[in-house]
């Protein structure tokens, strides 16, 4: 996301409380960075509140149910998507790739760390989304941050939505190409950022497929024909368009119908395939210069065995197995319709994803809270994965998931609302 402050933004470094014992001791013997640090104190407010909702400890596989504490709990926070993190035939594949090549591959891609795994799952991945070749990077993170930060020169321009993903953000902040961002899915404000450029410079529009917060979907058709105007470069995120939408989930870009016209299509495994890692996906030419200039991928220590072997895996399970998708989208209909209902608002989602918006961060907090104490576990989306007038529980629904479960976590969310005075 682009929203550079707030409350979600104060949770990334938690200190241990200091008891006053210590204080003199650690007055004397703190620097700078310990003084700034120590006053740092915004987690704590939640904490003692009772209502803090980050890094909740869960004890058995991702699944509809999941174990915390010996308590069984509703599963509505996860990104497994096609609910295949526990199949036995994806534990089976990443079991005999670690009997095979061992846990680690003690090295990067460049140097020594290539396995004829990465090369097969780089094969099938650029076929799956139909681009000429691919590469595979340790994590979705490194993929965005990595790529869109060498694509571009000092001349250059990376235009962006404002609700674009953080390692988007981080990828052009890394970049030394100019920056321009527009408002989410305003294609006036786009071609004004578009106008502003040079001509005769690369234009870089970076673009979330399926938007991971309000889980709507990117304007793609108006975003290609700006493209085509103004001789742009698209590229387009599909962590969470991947296995949801398209043909056998190829994505966002294959619903609409549009890969050949998207330059680079990025993916992950962390959600539909079942794993860690990502994927960058594009013609020869661009991959050739991605392979030998892109730093998170020549300097980070290559996919493990085991997670290479389980992406591939459920990619092939992904592609055998269309009920999987249609099950997602039935449950996902379902639940959207007992969502609108009930009178919460879920703005413009066209998804798995279910925004149910609260817009106060300290009862956003609280909903997470009443709703897990009652067996139903949701995420608190706050600054900056969004906007601070914007905050939300976010539900994320899974091919596996009942139509009793989604009725057990409506009226459940539905209680907790209304106690909070959030729900008509």
């Amino acid at each position: 996301m682009h929203f550079q402050c707030g409350v979600l933004c104060s949770f990334i470094h938690m200190n241990v409380p200091t008891t006053p014992a210590d204080t003199e001791t650690h007055n004397q013997t703190m620097g700078l960075l310990q003084e700034r640090m120590r006053k740092y104190r915004e987690p704590q407010k939640y904490i003692n509140a009772g209502v803090y909702p980050y890094f909740r400890e869960i004890d058995s596989h991702q699944d509809t149910e999941v174990t915390m504490s010996g308590k069984k709990v509703l599963m509505f926070g996860s990104n497994s998507y096609m609910g295949l993190t526990y199949d036995k035939r994806i534990c089976q594949a990443a079991i005999k790739a670690i009997e095979k090549y061992g846990t680690g591959c003690a090295g990067s891609r460049f140097l020594n760390g290539t396995l004829d795994l990465h090369i097969q799952l780089e094969r099938e991945l650029a076929e799956f989304v139909g681009k000429d070749e691919a590469l595979v990077y340790s994590t979705g993170f490194t993929v965005n941050s990595g790529v869109v930060s060498c694509l571009t020169g000092r001349n250059d321009y990376i235009i962006g939505d404002d609700r674009d993903h953080a390692s988007i953000v981080d990828g052009r902040r890394l970049s030394f190409s100019q920056f321009f961002h527009y408002k989410h899915n305003d294609m006036e404000d786009l071609e004004h950022q578009l106008m502003r450029c040079d001509p005769d410079s690369l234009k870089l529009i970076v673009i979330d497929g399926l938007f991971s917060m309000e889980g709507d979907l990117a304007k793609l058709p108006e975003i290609i024909a700006l493209k085509k105007k103004y001789n742009a470069t698209v590229m387009v995120d599909e962590a969470h368009g991947l296995g949801v939408f398209g043909r056998q989930g190829r994505g966002v870009c294959d619903h609409f119908g549009l890969t050949d016209d998207v330059d680079l299509i990025m993916g992950t495994f962390s959600k539909s395939l079942a794993s860690i890692g990502g994927f960058i996906a594009s013609d020869s030419d661009t991959i050739n210069w991605l392979r030998h200039n892109s730093r998170t991928y020549i300097f980070s220590a290559s996919n493990t065995p085991a997670a290479t072997a389980a992406a591939l895996e459920a990619l092939h399970i992904l592609q055998a197995e269309p009920e999987r998708q249609e099950n997602l989208w039935k449950i996902t209909k379902y639940a959207l319709e007992q969502f609108k209902q009930a009178n919460f608002e879920i703005g413009d989602t066209e998804s798995p994803i279910i925004p149910l918006y609260v817009r106060d961060a300290f009862k956003t907090f609280q909903v997470t809270k009443m709703a897990f104490d009652k067996g139903v576990f949701v995420n608190s989306v706050v600054p900056p994965a969004c906007a601070p007038q914007d905050t939300l529980i976010r539900v994320a629904l899974m091919a596996t998931h009942t139509k009793e479960q989604v009725d057990r976590c409506v009226a459940i969310l539905v209680d907790v609302f209304k106690e909070l005075g959030l729900l008509k």
